[in-house]
């Protein structure tokens, strides 16, 4: 919706003389004759200011500007008044009021307070644009961890959907993360102060998947003895996560595509179609566009799901983030057990470094829980028979290299002679390195 101004005035000669100095000028208004049609035109739609005369029939301009700044403190209301009332205006000032017209006045003078008005609101919202992206980026950075590219990639792409409704397909081996992807595409979306319903569709009892996604009427079936909320519809207004999307029966892919494709639901026993407005974020270990091609899901059901994707990398190509994750897991599950926090040894770090991680970021913070009570010994990555998964020793070396100078360039708060001195190499000797893993202070 295009800025607006709203214009308050009982004389509808004087209204009608206001609207039209602002419209000369291209900017748009609206008008309401008592406090009443003002209030009710702004809970509707905020304008961007409101101009108002402050006698009135009824409730008078103080009210407007009273229940308007409590709607939105920083919303500018120009009051008017008559001639000569001083103590009236420096009332209004105090008020709250950003400014105030005396009358008789001049057109263009309106049009100026008008214009610094609008200027001063559209800095005010973006302000508070920049504070939003600024919050929701620390929340993800600090739920997200890592410094590699496709975990950096991973948040951009998190913050470019987040406000959004689009149906997002997150793709990722087991323990990577995607549960986690999925809370934060919601809790820096506009939908995060509803629901954030996540279903396993691998644990849905083929039987009962209709009822727990699509809910049911009483006596729909055999021991329906009560009405019952499906998970779509306890999701309205938020976010649906469906894990584990290519175990889903095909009797109810089916279902959901309708859903997807009509916004409408109905329960298991009724005919009567519900409205939902539920964002779909859903996640697969595998490739669902191989499988839907080869008859194993879907296909419109697939690229109804895949409007936007998202991968979460596994651990192994992000071996340069395991010692910033290792650290932080270390610190969250000291606290938990109530245990001081270990220092691993750099030969320790070297062998996490090198480990190939079925399990993913789940496994390392197994590792973090077992170090953190001291029985890690006897567990991969640690035991004897874990000492070599099968990854070369020079691009194990590779990796624990450029693990070791991000956690130091991270620690140092990328300060190049600092990160040097704490590697105990020369720094041009750490900008040959960064070169070589392509790293860069940032």
């Amino acid at each position: 919706m295009s800025p607006y101004v709203l214009v308050v005035d009982d004389d509808p000669d004087v209204l009608f003389g206001c609207e039209q100095a602002l419209q000369l000028e291209r900017i748009e208004t609206r008008g309401a004759r008592s406090a009443e049609e003002a209030l009710a035109q702004v809970r509707r739609s905020l304008p961007n200011v409101v101009v108002t005369d402050v006698r009135l029939p009824g409730r008078d301009g103080l009210c407007v500007l009273d229940e308007v700044l409590a709607i939105d403190p920083d919303l500018p209301v120009v009051v008017i008044t008559g001639h000569g009332d001083v103590s009236l205006a420096v009332k209004v000032m105090k008020a709250g009021a950003y400014d105030f017209i005396e009358k008789p006045f001049q057109p263009e003078y309106l049009v100026d307070v008008a214009r610094r008005g609008l200027e001063k609101r559209a800095l005010t919202l973006e302000v508070r644009e920049l504070r939003h992206q600024l919050r929701d980026r620390g929340r993800i950075e600090a739920r997200i961890i890592g410094a590699s590219p496709g975990i950096v990639r991973l948040r951009r792409l998190i913050e470019d959907l987040a406000d959004t409704s689009v149906s997002v397909l997150i793709n990722g081996e087991t323990g990577t993360g995607k549960e986690l992807v999925a809370r934060c595409l919601h809790e820096a979306s506009p939908r995060r102060e509803r629901q954030f319903v996540a279903i396993n569709c691998g644990g849905l009892p083929e039987g009962l998947a209709e009822s727990e996604l699509f809910g049911h009427e009483a006596g729909a079936f055999t021991g329906a003895a009560k009405r019952r909320i499906g998970k779509i519809e306890y999701a309205s207004g938020g976010t649906l996560f469906l894990d584990e999307i290519e175990s889903m029966p095909p009797s109810v892919q089916i279902k959901l595509l309708r859903v997807l494709q009509e916004r409408t639901l109905e329960r298991l026993g009724s005919n009567t179609p519900i409205r939902v407005d539920c964002r779909i974020v859903a996640a697969t270990k595998t490739d669902l566009g191989v499988l839907s091609a080869a008859g194993g899901f879907r296909a419109d059901l697939y690229y109804r799901l895949n409007v936007a994707s998202l991968l979460a990398p596994p651990l192994r190509e992000r071996r340069e983030d395991i010692p910033r994750l290792f650290a932080h897991f270390v610190d969250r599950l000291s606290i938990d057990h109530g245990r001081p926090a270990p220092s691993l040894p750099p030969a320790k770090m070297q062998k996490l470094v090198a480990y190939g991680w079925p399990g993913n970021v789940r496994e390392l913070r197994n590792v973090a829980d077992r170090c953190v009570l001291g029985i890690e010994m006897g567990f991969p990555p640690f035991a004897e028979l874990a000492e070599t998964d099968g990854t070369a020793l020079p691009a194990a070396v590779d990796a624990f290299e450029r693990a070791m100078i991000v956690e130091a360039l991270s620690r140092c708060d990328r300060n190049l002679t600092l990160a040097a001195q704490a590697l105990q190499i020369p720094k041009s000797t750490l900008h040959d390195k960064m070169k070589k893993h392509a790293l860069t202070v940032s």
